[in-house]
């Protein structure tokens, strides 16, 4: 009976971190012009509404624009001819708890920070060719350029 109630359990901790990893680390809530996600080996063309998951790369076109809320509430801006990594998101909206770590390889990104940031502010990072940002809760603007792609 042991046996069966441990097989249970572990099955019900399966499951839980089947539906966390299948929640998304947020949504486009707007876009001008177009935009595409790479994940994996897939082309996935942006819309309002497509969910991004952890080690998304979004791809903004010329002369195009795209928002996007994490699950914590950061908000996050392409400009034109940018592209950026989610490498992790992981937010727990019950605790606050979570990690972010974000790589900029192209053009710009206006973030304003969410609850990770808030409230562990050690676990939001974004990554450039040069530079590594700790954000301490605020919002900002990182400018990589054109010649920093892929």
């Amino acid at each position: 009976m042991r046996t069966k109630q441990q097989g249970m359990w572990l099955l019900g901790l399966m499951c839980a971190a089947a539906v966390q990893a299948a929640d998304p680390a947020g949504t486009i809530k707007s876009l001008k012009g177009s935009a595409h996600i790479e994940r994996g080996k897939e082309r996935v063309e942006a819309a309002v509404g497509t969910p991004l998951q952890t080690q998304d790369r979004l791809v903004s076109g010329p002369a195009s624009g795209v928002g996007i809320t994490l699950r914590d509430s950061t908000l996050l801006t392409l400009g034109a001819n940018s592209t950026i990594e989610l490498n992790k998101y992981a937010f727990d909206r019950n605790t606050n708890v979570g990690q972010m770590d974000t790589s900029v390889k192209r053009g710009t990104l206006s973030v304003v920070s969410g609850q990770i940031a808030k409230h562990n502010p050690n676990e939001v990072v974004f990554r450039t060719r040069t530079v590594t940002l700790g954000v301490r809760g605020t919002e900002f603007i990182i400018d990589v350029g054109e010649e920093a792609a892929r």
